[in-house]
């Protein structure tokens, strides 16, 4: 494959592509109500920090996408709040007009058909060839671990420093972090909140939410809190934040 990547500035015309790509997302991920602050604006707010991969056999059809957004954080610790926490800086940023100082990688996704092909670590390089293009020492991520679904009883802070024999991250995608140059920092206990009544979770996964306490849900990297006299489930996700050096 000649893939070609580009910022969503260069090429305005794949913004639709983007959002027709067949993804692997499961459906609760896609109510996090901080969400739309960041991908309801990125074309026409973020568009040199939104890349878009496509094939050169294959011209317009994206095969693979990635997003970050810059931010203002000031202090040492970044937040406990992860992913909701850095697009709600971001729109904070935006909305005062401050000049932002860190940059973070929100997602990298490869067309459903072509997961396994290797094109994640070329997109997380091109995330950091573009974050220092735009003068941005560092790049951050407030990373998924992509096998952690299948172990939602475990801590994060216990499966984030798990390592193979050669020193490397037992889970897959902290280990292209790592390979790539990316540093663990810390756990985001609270990186994703998605909250919603029980009704609402049993249209998104299948599933009966009919006893109170918690539930498995697949895909999902730790377990939905049920409650079902209030009528709600809770899902908090853990991320692990890493800090990639461009210096």
């Amino acid at each position: 494959m000649a893939l070609r990547i580009t910022t969503l500035a260069e090429r305005p015309e794949l913004a639709g592509a983007i959002w027709a790509m067949d993804t692997p997302w499961p459906e609760f991920m896609l109510h996090d109500p901080m969400a739309n602050l960041f991908y309801d604006v990125c074309e026409t707010a973020y568009p040199e920090f939104v890349l878009v991969a496509d094939d050169d056999a294959d011209p317009g059809r994206v095969v693979a996408r990635a997003f970050s957004v810059p931010f203002v954080w000031t202090r040492d610790e970044l937040p406990d709040g992860g992913w909701d926490d850095a697009i709600l800086r971001a729109w904070h940023t935006r909305r005062t007009g401050e000049t932002p100082g860190r940059v973070t990688a929100l997602e990298i996704t490869v067309n459903t058909d072509l997961q396994g092909k290797g094109l994640s670590p070329v997109m997380l390089g091109a995330l950091r060839d573009n974050a220092a293009r735009l003068g941005f020492t560092e790049l951050l991520a407030p990373v998924r671990p992509n096998a952690k679904h299948l172990e939602p009883r475990a801590p994060m802070a216990e499966y984030a420093v798990r390592t193979r024999p050669d020193g490397l991250p037992t889970d897959p995608w902290l280990r292209v972090h790592v390979r790539a140059g990316g540093e663990i920092v810390k756990v985001a206990p609270r990186s994703m909140t998605i909250s919603g009544t029980l009704a609402e979770w049993r249209g998104w996964t299948g599933l009966p939410f009919d006893a109170s306490g918690e539930v498995e849900v697949p895909g999902a990297l730790v377990p939905v809190h049920c409650d079902l006299d209030h009528d709600h489930a809770v899902y908090v996700e853990p991320n692990v934040w890493i800090r990639h050096s461009l210096t």
